[in-house]
């Protein structure tokens, strides 16, 4: 076996990865621990506004019912690595994971829309968007999210789920049409999700992974 082979299968049975027959067919689980993160670290000013702001948060209330920051970070990571130029969020809470995503798509000069049904939360997002500089950057579309994604024109290159988790099959039916071959959908917390779930994993167009462990992380893929 050769050496860099050996590597990447070390590295993905450290991450564990689990395959089974689920209801829907054959599934693939590929879960990455939360191991011991060094500081995320800036190298521009704009960056380190960002996550100055972020740290911030972190340390205060404001980040109430928030990602981890392990999973803003994994966040930002895709976005990058898609060169997302439209994204999709459902559920900004404060606006901790839309600031992640700022980071994600701000070499690709994206646009990131998000949706906050709670008007006292989406005044707050509002407030720390201003404060890391990136009120241009990303769009806060207030109340019913089920009811507001008319506004979205496509392709959408990235949409993040983390909301009423009996909706996302709901918000995968209205946005799937607006993603683009290539395109991603994150969603969080998949594990009280199980109608999502089962649609992702019946759907032949998708493929989907999980990330994380415990609550969950998914990743779907739209096969090109």
């Amino acid at each position: 076996m050769r050496p860099i082979l050996k590597v990447a299968l070390v590295s993905v049975i450290g991450a564990g990865l689990v395959v089974g027959a689920g209801t829907a067919g054959w599934y693939t689980h590929l879960f990455f621990g939360d191991f011991d993160l060094a500081p995320a670290r800036s190298n521009t000013a704009w960056e380190a506004r960002i996550l100055s702001t972020l740290d911030q948060m972190q340390k205060t209330s404001a980040r109430e019912f928030a990602v981890p920051e392990s999973d803003g970070r994994r966040l930002r990571i895709l976005a990058e690595a898609l060169g997302a130029r439209n994204v999709v969020e459902i559920g900004t809470a404060t606006g901790y994971s839309g600031l992640w995503l700022c980071l994600g798509v701000r070499q690709s000069d994206g646009h990131v829309t998000t949706f906050e049904i709670d008007p006292r939360r989406a005044a707050r997002a509002r407030e720390f968007f201003h404060q890391a500089g990136v009120e241009n950057q990303i769009t806060v579309v207030e109340g019913d999210a089920h009811k507001n994604l008319s506004v979205l024109k496509g392709p959408v290159d990235l949409v993040f789920l983390d909301a009423d988790k009996e909706g996302y099959p709901d918000y995968l039916r209205q946005l799937f049409p607006l993603l683009r071959p290539g395109g991603m959908i994150l969603a969080h917390n998949v594990s009280t999700a199980p109608a999502y779930l089962q649609a992702v994993a019946a759907n032949p167009e998708l493929e989907t992974i999980h990330l994380t462990q415990g609550s969950g992380l998914s990743a779907t893929l739209k096969k090109r």
